[in-house]
């Protein structure tokens, strides 16, 4: 069974590490945000890890240039 959706879920698994790094990473080395503070939402992104978390941060959090 796992067999059968392993080729869904590698590439799934790999977008979702990819987000995760990238929102983590921006997370650390910017220092304004729209709402909340920088522990806050390192918090939600790594509990939220799936694509939820990353998602609201982009979404929510990260100031407009």
């Amino acid at each position: 069974m796992l067999k059968d959706i392993l080729p869904f879920l590698i590439p799934l698994i790999i977008a979702e590490l990819i987000l995760l790094f990238i929102s983590i990473r921006h997370i650390l080395t910017h220092d304004n945000y729209k709402r909340g503070n920088r522990i806050l939402w390192i918090i939600i992104v790594v509990v939220g890890m799936e694509f939820i978390g990353p998602i609201l941060y982009f979404l929510l959090g990260k100031e407009d240039a």
